[in-house]
């Protein structure tokens, strides 16, 4: 029997974070084989505007790496349903040194964002990397400048680690960057894989979908200090150990940050992926596609599976996690 959904030609228009635009690819034209009356469109275009525009219902479902706020929530109430979890990488291109992975901290990252850490043989970077002849060079810091959830993440980092950052810039899927001289700004994780590979001394945060992109421009990755002052890479086994430590704390509505968990071996810098998605839809043809492409797309046997996982350098959500989405999704409505 062929749905409603089926015969109904619907078309979604999937539209924000560039670190989740990947696997919505990946996705996409393997669920539209079996589901031909559903046509989904996908664009990378930032958090900030997946959010926006699933507010506007310009788009049907709005990807975002950052959870809404309670303010927001507040002004326009929106479902925000983890999808997947993702991590985010530290690289930089120090020539001699892309092949090695330097230790990085958060007051570290805050000083060098901040401007008080110019040099890459500054102090704060040096007692964390003994042995390593780092070269007296200016550090090229690159930031985002469209409303990115990577922003967001890193920024949460940054603050949950370095109270300095914290009392000052703060924040958020965008921020108010403090000056430092040659200064990059990028757009997109494509624009920061690009920025980074084209500026010797550079260092930018860049989405783990985009691994593929770092390693074809030979950029370093950063192994990262976590809260239990261990130093790790982002694997599916440093993001499974934060995850196992918050998954539990995840509220029913599951806005909550991942950043910073505790664990010897968790990764500092991990996050659930989500379509920001209104409740109410126009109809029920509407609702009932956006309710099972989110579905299939989180089912372990579907789009969580590894086959797509790997792909980008996701882990799949929990079974709790699970569950707390589908009810979530449940609420969709035409």
């Amino acid at each position: 029997m062929v749905s409603q959904a089926a015969t109904a030609q619907v078309r979604l228009l999937e539209t924000g974070s560039t670190l989740l635009y990947p696997l919505f690819n990946l996705w996409v034209p393997v669920y539209g084989k079996a589901h031909p009356g559903v046509q989904i469109t996908t664009q990378g275009t930032g958090s900030g505007t997946g959010i926006a525009e699933a507010i506007s219902g310009i788009a049907q479902i709005g990807a975002s790496d950052a959870y809404m706020s309670n303010a927001q929530v507040k002004m326009h109430p929106m479902l925000n349903i983890p999808v997947s979890i993702s991590s985010q990488m530290v690289n930089y291109n120090i020539p001699g040194l892309n092949g090695r992975h330097l230790k990085l901290s958060g007051p570290a990252l805050a000083a060098i964002y901040s401007g008080t850490a110019r040099y890459w043989d500054a102090p704060i970077i040096a007692q964390l990397n003994p042995g390593v002849k780092l070269p007296h060079q200016l550090i090229v810091p690159v930031h985002r400048t469209d409303g990115s959830g990577d922003t967001f993440i890193f920024s949460q980092y940054l603050s949950f680690s370095t109270p300095s950052w914290n009392n000052s810039v703060g924040y958020g899927t965008t921020v108010s960057w403090p000056a430092v001289e040659g200064g990059v700004g990028a757009e997109g994780n494509p624009g920061m894989v690009n920025a980074c590979k084209g500026t010797p001394y550079s260092i930018a945060y860049i989405g783990v979908s985009f691994r593929s992109a770092t390693e074809a421009a030979h950029l370093g990755e950063a192994q990262l200090k976590n809260r239990a002052g261990r130093f790790v890479l982002p694997n599916p086994s440093t993001v499974q150990a934060a995850v196992a430590a918050m998954s539990s704390k995840t509220p029913r509505d599951e806005r909550i940050s991942l950043i910073f968990a505790p664990g010897a071996q968790s990764y500092p810098i991990i996050n659930y992926e989500y379509a920001i998605v209104s409740e109410r839809q126009p109809n029920a043809e509407t609702a009932k596609a956006i309710k099972e492409f989110l579905l299939w797309g989180m089912s372990p046997e579907h789009g969580n599976s590894q086959y797509f996982m790997k792909q980008v350098g996701f882990v799949p959500l929990p079974a709790p996690i699970q569950a707390l989405s589908r009810a979530q999704i449940d609420k969709i409505h035409g």
